[in-house]
């Protein structure tokens, strides 16, 4: 097989880019070692900055998000029974971010790549990437065969590309291509995680509510009208299946308390999983014509809401810089793509370090540290220059 661009990993930073690429009348060629019910289900991000939603509708996926996505004028902040809601178009030039499931964007996508785009290729493998300091890289993969004597037969193939994308998460075989003595590696895990839970229940609140509490961190998120996603901060290693329903409803009442007459609807939980948290980020995010993108660079905690946002940006700055070369002759924009990503990548990093610091309850954390976040709080609810701060980097950092 041969394509302009070799594209691992049919998550949303895989499919936005071959679709990207489309637009722009560059071939590629998408390797997914997942089938697709499994990326169409994999529950993951569902905050889009205003970037992200910007990007889906000039791609031509945005219609079914305008359509059923939420949009979100602010968050509320809540802490030692007070509430503040931070206004994102007043304080942002009118900026916002849209609710809107990892899921639904891979399936809009998905549907988009198979009517009108190159080959999406569903159950297979990426082995290696070959000769990414070569003009002609490859990646050796795996795919399902047809029906043989012993069942289905698994057959080896070479996809030869001019350039590979790797968006193949930490996991992926892109990064592992890159070798050890040229990057930097810069990571920092969390003594704590987030028990997340799926409930079907109208969301209590029309906006997502952050609460800082001296039990832990908690959240009030949704996937859709009639469906909540909630978070508890946990200890690391916690088993999601020891905490009984009930009790998961008790502790997020205790730590969304408030002074008024707010409550928290409960309702059936359909599904419930722990997230371990952490930083990471790998430098550089090229080597060659190997390019990483998304989770197999950089890894954000989820209280910034960046992750999948992140990785939009990688594959934007991709598309646009290979156009750039198509039309100019110039590798000016790809020599740079590294350098263009980790600014942005850096600030992400921050500001979901300083959200995650401001919020949860270290397993250490002295008197004097509680003090602190609580002054921080009321910094942000009593300084327009802080509240800016936070709902510019919460609606996001411009691409490129």
């Amino acid at each position: 097989m041969r394509t302009t661009v070799g594209i691992i990993g049919a998550g949303p930073a895989g499919l936005l880019l071959a679709r990207l690429l489309h637009n722009a009348g560059i071939d590629s060629v998408v390797l997914e070692s997942r089938d697709r019910a499994y990326v169409e289900h994999r529950q993951r991000a569902g905050i889009l900055e205003q970037g992200t939603v910007d990007v889906l509708r000039a791609a031509g996926a945005g219609e079914r998000m305008d359509r059923e996505g939420l949009r979100h004028d602010g968050i509320e902040l809540r802490y030692d029974r007070k509430r503040h809601r931070v206004d994102f178009p007043a304080l942002t030039g009118g900026r916002s971010v849209t609710v809107y499931a990892q899921t639904e964007v891979c399936k809009d996508l998905i549907a988009l790549q198979l009517k009108e785009g190159g080959p999406l290729l569903f159950e297979t493998e990426a082995l290696v990437v070959e000769g990414a300091e070569t003009d002609s890289p490859r990646v050796r993969f795996r795919h399902k065969g047809v029906e043989g004597v012993d069942g289905v037969e698994d057959v080896e193939d070479v996809l030869e590309c001019d350039y590979v994308v790797g968006c193949d998460g930490f996991w992926g075989v892109s990064r592992m291509a890159i070798p050890a003595e040229l990057t930097r590696v810069f990571e920092r895990t969390y003594p704590f995680g987030w028990l997340g839970i799926l409930a079907d229940v109208a969301p209590s609140h029309d906006e997502l509510v952050y609460a800082r509490h001296d039990r832990g961190f908690a959240l009030l998120s949704m996937r859709s009208p009639s469906v909540s996603r909630l978070y508890l901060q946990v200890p690391e290693g916690t088993d999601a299946e020891a905490w009984r329903d009930d009790e998961i409803w008790t502790e997020l009442e205790r730590r969304f308390e408030t002074a008024d007459d707010w409550r928290l609807e409960r309702g059936p939980i359909t599904q419930k999983s722990v997230t371990p948290m952490r930083s990471y980020v790998h430098e550089p995010m090229r080597h060659g014509r190997l390019f990483l993108a998304g989770d197999a660079a950089h890894i954000v905690p989820p209280t910034g809401a960046k992750g999948l946002n992140l990785a939009v940006g990688d594959v934007v700055t991709f598309a646009r810089a290979l156009t750039y070369e198509r039309e100019t002759g110039s590798s000016e924009l790809l020599d740079g793509y590294s350098a263009t990503c980790l600014r942005r990548v850096w600030q992400a990093e921050r500001f979901s370090y300083d959200m995650t610091t401001l919020l949860h309850r270290a397993p250490d954390a002295t008197p004097f540290e509680d003090r602190l976040q609580l002054a921080r709080l009321e910094r942000i609810a009593g300084s327009r220059a802080a509240e800016t701060d936070l709902a510019e980097a919460y609606t996001g950092f411009p691409f490129g």
